[in-house]
């Protein structure tokens, strides 16, 4: 069995990772090289013959860094849309984004079919100011065009240092027009948890991603709505998972443990069944019993996904909102020495607590809540899902949905899943919003 220890990968819902992290030379890695078929040496036979042919003939003298890089990207991408080689560059980015602070825009981002697609602008950051929005397609960067670029070389040209300028071009469905944003780079802050107990009897605690700060945040959290609500008084909690993007698998099991007292968060299954691990509970319920409701949404997406399903499969809360994204892979970080950089390789698929896959499904929540969404964003209101991506690995059991609503409401006054937790808390019974029956024909 590997020795794991634990990183972030800071990119998108779908693609913002839930990352193990493996030293190279394992036996795993020797018994791989044993079973390579002499049809496989003449495959790399081939790709030495075309590379030196490029190298001698191309029109101008080729970069072999660059034409190494991009045939490992090209032999990694074509794996599923997680895999991804990172150089030692965006090795050290990556690593940077695990400590929850980098100069940059505040946007998650991912790349489908070679379109770099905002996933959710981060709360309060210049990209949310300016009005960026979900499922906005990113075609230019300072004037130059983004198709070309992999994931990493476009997000690093998106980060810079603090105050500098920086000009995007934007395709959004339903405008006429590309839109042209200038932004000024930030700090970004990854605040993880934000929470108030505005309503006088209910602890709302809203967790955005999962950090190496998260559960610390938490728990000063759920100790501070504690001393401002006496316990006779306190409801219960809404924990809002809603547009969040996943992140550490650490921080997963252990937000869980804040509101699980015991038993299995999640467990992860490899190709070979030695390399089958189980996530508990630990430290306590935090929260004392108290009721708990999750709300989820499109965009709810890997280390979320643990969260909610682990809660919901040991009936310790009630899950309101719409089916999660369905990112239910795991990527193992593989450094590969000395300014070599690190693979992300998808090595498993999770399961919640019941033996349940969400891969390509996602998760159903007890009672479904559509919002009502302006004209304005109707078309951006929803987020396909990993069944959409292309190349994505299938589900367990072969049953996939496509995605579901994303949009959460600016103003809390217009949540309808936020009433409905508030309401199921107070003992008010909730419905699933139900389609109105087609109007009858005039005669």
């Amino acid at each position: 069995m590997r020795k794991n220890s634990i990183f972030l990968l800071g990119a998108a819902a779908g693609t913002c990772l839930t990352l193990l992290v493996s030293q190279p030379g394992s036996a795993l890695v020797a018994a791989a090289r044993a079973a390579v078929t002499p049809d496989t040496y003449a495959q790399l036979d081939l790709f030495g013959d075309v590379f030196e042919r490029v190298k001698a003939d191309y029109v101008e003298k080729p970069n072999e860094t660059t034409m190494i890089e991009g045939a490992i990207n090209g032999m990694i991408t074509s794996l599923d849309p997680h895999s991804r080689y990172m150089n030692d560059k965006a090795w050290r980015d990556m690593q940077v984004t695990t400590r929850g602070e980098f100069g940059g825009l505040g946007i998650e981002v991912t790349m489908e079919d070679g379109v770099l697609k905002v996933v959710t602008p981060m709360d309060d950051t210049p990209a949310q100011r300016a009005g960026m929005l979900s499922g906005d397609i990113i075609v230019m960067i300072d004037d130059e065009q983004v198709q070309g670029l992999t994931l990493e070389q476009a997000v690093s040209k998106m980060r810079g240092a603090d105050g500098t300028e920086i000009k995007l071009k934007v395709v959004r469905k339903g405008a006429d027009k590309p839109i042209d944003f200038t932004l000024k780079r930030e700090i970004i802050h990854v605040k993880a948890v934000r929470y108030n107990t505005n309503t006088g009897d209910i602890g709302y605690i809203r967790v955005t991603s999962f950090t190496e700060q998260t559960t610390d945040e938490l728990r000063k959290a759920i100790a501070d709505i504690n001393k401002q609500i006496p316990a006779d008084k306190l409801a219960g909690y809404v924990l809002d998972l809603r547009n969040n993007p996943g992140g550490l698998l650490d921080q997963a099991v252990s937000v869980t443990s804040a509101f699980l007292a015991r038993g299995e968060v999640v467990s992860t299954r490899g190709r070979q069944p030695e390399e089958t691990q189980r996530f508990v509970a630990r430290g306590g319920d935090l929260t004392k019993g108290k009721k708990l409701v999750v709300l989820i949404n499109g965009g709810s997406a890997s280390a979320a996904e643990i969260v909610a399903g682990a809660l919901h499969d040991h009936k310790r809360a009630t899950l309101i909102g719409t089916r999660s994204f369905g990112k239910g892979s795991v990527q193992t970080i593989i450094p590969l020495g000395h300014d070599k950089g690190a693979l992300a390789l998808t090595t498993a698929r999770y399961y919640t607590p019941s033996g349940v896959s969400i891969q390509a499904k996602g998760i159903v929540p007890d009672i479904e809540i559509l919002q009502d969404v302006p004209d304005a964003l109707k078309n951006t209101a929803e987020i396909k899902g990993e069944a959409s991506m292309r190349g994505h690995l299938l589900s367990a059991d072969g049953t996939e949905q496509m995605g579901s609503q994303s949009y959460v409401p600016p103003d809390e006054k217009d949540d309808k899943a936020l009433a409905a937790a508030f309401n199921t808390l107070r003992g008010i019974t909730v419905h699933a919003d139900v389609p109105a029956p087609p109007k009858a024909a005039a005669n």
